[in-house]
């Protein structure tokens, strides 16, 4: 580290809310240059701690100094002309705008749209994050639109760099390249405040982590003299559960994908090219691919979301590429979208509301009378018992749910309805590592049930360790799926970074 002396220090800071105190008395201190870990379960108080440090919250009670003088931070704008700069987990980005345009509305200082054009593309390839200035954000995956918030960040050349789940969606290769980047900016001096539930990255990467747990610090320490499973321990107070093998499947093909190929409804879209493969009942097959290599093309046509010729895609041996999302839930489907704010849940809606809106007629929530309010209601409290979804109540908003815990929501939403096949995109997208074991498991147990089960996600880890056979969408185009047990993460790495598929691609699992 180029600089000891504490660039932020943090002093008994509280957040009390009605009925949560999200942040009991937690004290930090960062120094210049340092890499330093935030750690915690979902709801643990992360998220509303970096807010304070942003500007976005107000302490309830507490001290904040920066270079050892009181610090009061008036909002974001402020934050970032002292030199704090953020990416978030949700992303705050206006969707009919181009990447060019969000990034400029984050900025404290006019750039010429040639120059922004141009630092743009500079940067967001240094950083091995590429990105096209003049796309719409709507046309645009989870994992490209979490590469604006990166460059955006960057371009403002912070002293305190806050990152939110930053690799959640990037190759290992991309992976290594950006934390080399990091490293380079540490030894220049820039402090790094780096929240994450991959806790092999936190162990590479960082040289000091605070761990919360119900708001407060339960411990520090150096990750690197740490293991995984220490650090997990340390989050949340037990060891997590140990996953057991999913099963290889049976004779019954629950979903058949046949010569599908599809133009792409966006301007900057991923064509489909002749995509054929099944999934078997008891199966759990995994997609992996880097963001914008046509996984949202898929995920939507499989669920019914954007339509085909009826014998391109059969779910329980019946025709169903030209039936609508509720239509195929009927014939045993259910599904996960990669987002979850937005499209795997309605924000202002409470939960009992989002649970009706996929479950309404599987569970047969309506009826000539309206709303079963009473089954509803118990369906959303099975949901939150059953997979440990934080929040006050039934009735309080998607909205207002930590990430992990929304995703833990829709996730269980999904497996109560008892499917015969699950879709799943991204299923442990920024969810604590005791809370995605627990799901995995979950997802596991379906797959031993009889449940056929397809994941679409750029985690390998997750998709090496639950998969039966992977395979991997570049381009448009499927690579073959292969026994899960003849690959590994540097091998799917470059085959999701390469063309190769193109040429190379069979695709019958």
């Amino acid at each position: 580290m180029s600089d000891q002396s504490p660039l932020l220090r943090l002093e008994s800071i509280s957040k009390q809310y009605p009925g949560c105190l999200a942040n009991d008395n937690v004290s930090l201190i960062i120094k210049s240059g340092e890499i330093h870990a935030l750690l915690g379960e979902n709801g643990a108080g992360k998220s509303t701690l970096v807010k304070i440090i942003y500007g976005l919250l107000k302490p309830s009670s507490g001290q904040l100094y920066w270079k050892g003088k009181p610090l009061h931070v008036d909002g974001p704008s402020a934050a970032r002309a002292l030199g704090i700069g953020m990416v978030f987990q949700h992303f705050s980005l206006f969707e009919a705008l181009t990447v060019a345009e969000n990034i400029a509305l984050g900025l404290d200082e006019h750039i010429p749209e040639k120059q922004l054009h141009e630092k743009i593309t500079q940067v967001s390839h240094a950083y091995g994050l590429p990105l096209e200035p003049k796309r719409e954000v709507h046309s645009l995956s989870v994992g490209e639109r979490q590469r604006i918030e990166i460059v955006r960040c960057l371009l403002q050349n912070p002293q305190l760099l806050i990152m939110d789940e930053p690799t959640s969606v990037l190759t290992p290769q991309e992976v290594q390249t950006l934390f080399a980047t990091l490293t380079k900016l540490s030894k220049e001096g820039c402090a790094i405040l780096y929240i994450s539930h991959k806790l092999d990255e936190i162990k590479q990467l960082c040289e000091a982590a605070t761990i919360l747990r119900d708001g407060a610090v339960v411990a520090e320490c150096d990750p690197r003299q740490e293991t995984a499973q220490s650090l997990a321990r340390l989050m949340i107070g037990t060891t997590p559960e140990i996953i057991s093998a999913a099963s290889s499947g049976l004779d019954k093909t629950m979903l058949s994908v046949r010569n599908l190929s599809i133009k792409s409804t966006e301007a900057f879209g991923t064509d489909l090219s002749d995509i054929s493969f099944q999934v078997n009942a008891g199966e759990i097959l995994g997609i992996a691919g880097v963001a914008g290599n046509g996984q949202t093309e898929l995920l939507n046509v499989l669920s019914g979301e954007t339509l085909t010729a009826a014998t391109s895609i059969e779910i329980n041996n019946q025709p169903c590429g030209n039936l609508s999302p509720v239509a195929r839930r009927q014939l045993g489907m259910a599904y996960v979208p990669e987002n979850r704010l937005g499209h795997g849940a309605v924000p202002s809606m409470d939960l009992i509301e989002n649970t009706i809106l996929t479950g309404y007629k599987k569970q047969k929530l309506i009826n000539k009378l309206g709303i079963d309010i009473k089954a509803s209601h118990d369906i959303t409290k099975s949901i939150r018992d059953g997979f440990k979804v934080k929040s006050s109540g039934a009735e309080d908003e998607a909205q207002s749910l930590s990430g992990g815990n929304l995703q833990k929501f829709i996730v269980g939403r999904e497996i109560t309805q008892k499917p015969e096949l699950l879709i799943l995109g991204q299923p442990t997208w920024g969810v604590d590592a005791g809370s995605a074991a627990a799901i995995h498991q979950q997802i596991i147990q379906l797959a031993q049930s009889g449940v056929a089960v397809l994941i679409i996600s750029q985690d390998l880890d997750e998709l090496l360790t639950l998969s039966n056979k992977i395979a991997v969408i570049s381009a448009g185009h499927l690579s073959e799926f292969k026994p899960v047990e003849t690959v590994d993460a540097e091998s799917l790495g470059l085959l999701m970074g390469s063309a190769a598929i193109e040429e190379t691609h069979v695709t019958q699992a």
